[in-house]
């Protein structure tokens, strides 16, 4: 029988046969192996990008954490970022390497949120992202794939190609990587520009309206994803029942997938030895002056 606490790495983990949360249907050895086995797929993608995590402990609502604790080892990497919002220094941690991401997933951090852009060149984030919350609804997947397809359309015009991957909740990430020409004023211009255009294909299925009351059943085309903003990770898990994934999806595969297919249990099997968020992701492309122009005659959400 597997002991309760045992070391990776050099990391000591402890309490591995505990519930993660409730309703996960997994313990924290399911997250911690879990995460050790896409470590190879995660990690260069949260490389170098300022880190959020969501920790959830026994007997406490889940919580964002974004400045490192005292207690941090000091092998954790990190960068000292000034919060305007909070008016303080914050010490983010960088996922750089597997002994950080063993000791987060021993400190019950579940999902994982990085900055859009790495040190060194925060102001020109990596990628353009659309969020697509879909309604409450018995086929809201469904809808978030039609939406996701008219973003698609959109981009297609534009000449511009994305990666979509499950949210690991109810709906759709659709993920354009850009070049470093463009700052984070106009990548959230064109980002904006590409929400209305989307609306204006299918205004039945589709809205930019960022009010909840306001989207009357409707598919949300999320906007906001930009400068400060997070997005989870690809391969992150969220703290959902079953504890989903947020799992890279081919365009021509939406139709034969639900988000309960990429769990803890189930994702890394899937990989089958592939990477298909690096594998399929389209390379840096340029934003065009229109796009960016359109989207600055759009009022901020």
């Amino acid at each position: 029988m597997a002991s309760a606490d045992e070391t990776r790495d050099g990391v000591p983990l402890t309490n591995l046969d505990q519930p993660l949360f409730d309703g996960a249907g997994a313990t924290k050895r399911d997250l911690v192996d879990y995460l050790d086995a896409v470590r190879d797929r995660i990690l260069p993608d949260l490389r170098d990008r300022p880190l959020s995590v969501i920790r959830v402990l026994r007997g406490q609502p889940p919580f964002m954490q974004k400045n490192l604790p005292k207690y941090t080892p000091p092998w954790v990497p990190s960068v000292k970022l000034w919060a305007e919002s909070s008016r303080r220094e914050v010490t983010y941690a960088l996922g750089n390497d597997r002994r950080t991401l063993l000791w987060f997933a021993n400190q019950r951090a579940v999902e994982y949120h990085p900055a859009l852009a790495r040190v060194g060149a925060l102001e020109h984030p990596l990628y353009l992202i659309m969020d697509l919350d879909p309604p409450p609804a018995s086929d809201e997947f469904a809808l978030a794939v039609g939406a996701a397809r008219l973003v698609r359309q959109v981009l297609n015009d534009e000449g511009l190609a994305g990666l979509v991957k499950t949210s690991g909740s109810k709906g759709l990430h659709v993920f354009v990587p850009i070049d470093a020409s463009a700052p984070v004023e106009d990548v959230a211009a064109a980002t904006r520009a590409i929400a209305a255009r989307a609306e204006r294909i299918d205004p039945v299925l589709a809205t930019t309206a960022f009010i909840v009351e306001d989207r009357a059943g409707k598919v949300f085309l999320d906007s906001t994803r930009a400068g400060g903003a997070t997005v989870v990770a690809a391969y992150s898990p969220r703290i959902r029942p079953g504890t989903p994934v947020s799992f890279p999806v081919g365009w021509d595969q939406l139709d034969q997938v639900s988000t309960a297919d990429f769990t803890v249990h189930t994702a890394a099997a899937l990989l089958d030895g592939g990477d298909p968020w690096a594998g399929l992701m389209p390379a840096p492309q340029r934003l065009s002056a229109g796009l960016i122009e359109e989207g600055r005659a759009i009022p901020i959400a």
